[in-house]
C-alpha cells in the first residue's frame, strides 16, 4: 500500500486581491468619460425663426344652471324658463371654446327634472356637463 503525502504550502489562502479585472473596468470608464463629455457641451447653432406674439388659449368659461326644490331654474342669479334655457344653451354652444355647464340641483328635486335640463344642454349642442354637489359633514365621534 502506498501513502500519498500533500504538501500543506500549496493549499494556503491567498491574501492578495486581483487588481486586473477593477483596474480593466476602471480603464473603460474613463475612456467613455473622454468620449462623452465633448459631445456633452457640443452646441449646434442654428437660426430659429421669430414669431409674433400669439394670443393665449383663453379657458373657457362656465355657464352655472340651478335647479330649486321646485323646479325653477336659474341661470347664474337670474330665473329662467324652460325656453329661454333652451335658446341660451344653443348660444352657449356656439361660443369657441364652448363652456361648461355646471348644473347645481336641489336634493329634493326630481331625477326628472335634472334630466330634462341635462337632455336640453345636449340638444342644444353642449358637450361638457360637470354637476356641483357639496360634502357631507362627516360624523362626530
Amino acid at each position: 500500500m502506498a501513502i500519498q503525502q500533500f504538501d500543506d504550502e500549496d493549499d494556503g489562502l491567498m491574501n492578495e486581491i486581483n487588481m486586473t479585472p477593477f483596474i480593466d473596468v476602471m480603464l473603460v470608464l474613463v475612456i467613455v468619460l473622454l468620449v462623452a463629455v465633448p459631445a456633452i457641451h457640443r452646441a449646434i447653432k442654428i437660426d430659429l425663426p421669430q414669431t409674433g406674439g400669439s394670443k393665449l388659449v383663453e379657458t373657457p368659461k362656465q355657464v352655472d344652471v340651478s335647479v330649486r326644490a321646485d323646479g325653477s331654474l336659474f341661470w347664474g342669479d337670474e330665473r329662467i324658463d324652460d325656453t329661454t334655457l333652451r335658446t341660451r344653451f344653443e348660444r352657449a354652444a356656439q361660443a369657441n371654446p364652448q363652456p361648461e355647464l355646471r348644473l347645481a340641483a336641489d336634493r329634493k328635486v326630481p331625477y326628472e327634472r335634472v334630466a330634462d335640463v341635462m337632455s336640453a344642454a345636449q340638444a342644444g349642442g353642449l358637450t361638457k356637463i360637470g354637476f356641483v354637489t357639496f360634502p357631507r359633514p362627516q360624523a362626530q365621534r
